[in-house]
C-alpha cells in the first residue's frame, strides 16, 4: 500500500475507504481512467495482474519514470522550491525538447502545485490548512510508491481499447472517466463516451465498477445497472475561503450489489 503520487481532479482518495469494499473477487484489476490512481495506491489486496491505463501522456510518462527512473526523477528536484514564479515558467516551458524524466518532473511539479489538481485551465494553488510540499523529501513518499507499481502493466490507450484488451472473467475494471458537463481534465469526452461505456459495461465479461458525479442524465443512461449514491468534499469548492464543495457520487455496477463486501 502507498499514497497517491500526485492530486487530481475527482481524485477518489476521499471515497477510498467505502469504495474498495465494495470490490469483487477478481484476479486482474484494471484502472480504465487511471488519474491520480488512490485507489491503486491505498487497496491493500494486489492480484496477479494489475493495469494502470489513461490517455493522458504525460500523466502516463510520470508513473513509467516513477516505476524506471526513481532515483534521477528525485534529482531533478534538489534545488527546487515552490513559487508561484517558477509554476508560470513551467506552465511556459516547451516539452519538446525535454527528456522523460523532466517531462515527469514539470508535470508532477505542475500537479502539486495547482490548485484542485487541475490538469487544464491550472492556476497556482495556496492553502491555509497546511504546508506546501517539501520538494526536498519527496523520495520517501515516492519510493513506496516505487514498490508498488512493480510489475504493473501501465498503458497509454483509449479506455475502450484497454477494456476490450483485458476483458476477462477474472478482470474487474474500475471506470472513473471525466464527470459530466464538467471541466478542468483537459480531454474531450463527450456524451458518446458514457454511452459506449453503457453498452461494453453490459456486454464485457469482467465486472465494471463506474463512478461519476450524480447527475439525472447519467442516472437515466445507466439505468439497467445497480446505481449508489455516496457524499463526498472536493477541495475545489470555494477558492477565496477554503470551503469544500460537497457533492454526491454515484456509484454504478454491472454485477448484483449484494455481493459487495465479498472481497477475495
Amino acid at each position: 500500500m502507498a499514497n497517491p503520487i500526485i492530486p487530481w481532479m475527482g481524485g477518489k482518495r476521499r471515497l477510498a475507504d467505502k469504495l474498495i469494499p465494495m470490490f469483487p473477487a477478481h484476479e486482474c484489476y484494471v484502472e480504465l481512467f487511471a488519474g491520480g490512481a488512490a485507489l491503486f495506491f491505498l487497496k491493500g489486496h494486489q492480484p496477479q495482474c494489475e493495469v494502470l491505463n489513461d490517455i493522458n501522456g504525460e500523466l502516463i510518462n510520470l508513473y513509467r519514470v516513477v516505476q524506471h527512473h526513481l532515483e534521477e526523477f528525485v534529482r531533478q528536484f534538489k534545488w527546487a522550491i515552490s513559487s508561484r514564479q517558477v509554476f508560470k515558467w513551467m506552465q511556459d516551458s516547451p516539452t519538446e525538447p525535454m527528456t522523460d524524466i523532466q517531462r515527469a518532473a514539470r508535470f508532477y511539479y505542475l500537479q502539486h502545485h495547482a490548485f484542485g489538481g487541475r490538469v487544464s485551465g491550472q492556476t497556482f494553488g495556496t492553502a491555509t490548512t497546511g504546508p506546501a510540499i517539501n520538494l526536498c523529501r519527496i523520495e520517501e513518499g515516492l519510493s513506496a510508491a516505487h514498490l508498488r507499481l512493480a510489475g504493473v502493466y501501465v498503458e497509454h490507450l483509449p479506455w475502450d481499447e484497454c477494456l476490450r484488451r483485458y476483458d476477462r472473467p477474472r478482470t474487474f475494471f474500475y471506470a472513473d472517466p471525466p464527470y459530466w458537463e464538467t471541466e478542468g481534465y483537459g480531454v474531450d469526452f463527450g456524451w458518446d463516451q458514457y454511452e459506449r461505456l453503457a453498452d461494453l459495461m453490459a456486454s464485457c465479461a469482467g465486472k465494471v465498477m463506474f463512478s461519476i458525479n450524480d447527475h439525472p442524465d447519467i442516472r437515466r443512461l445507466f439505468s439497467q445497472f445497480h446505481q449508489l449514491g455516496l457524499d463526498i468534499k472536493y477541495s475545489n469548492g470555494n477558492q477565496a475561503t477554503g470551503a469544500p464543495k460537497t457533492s454526491r457520487e454515484l456509484v454504478i455496477t454491472n454485477w448484483d450489489p449484494a455481493t459487495f463486501g465479498q472481497l477475495f
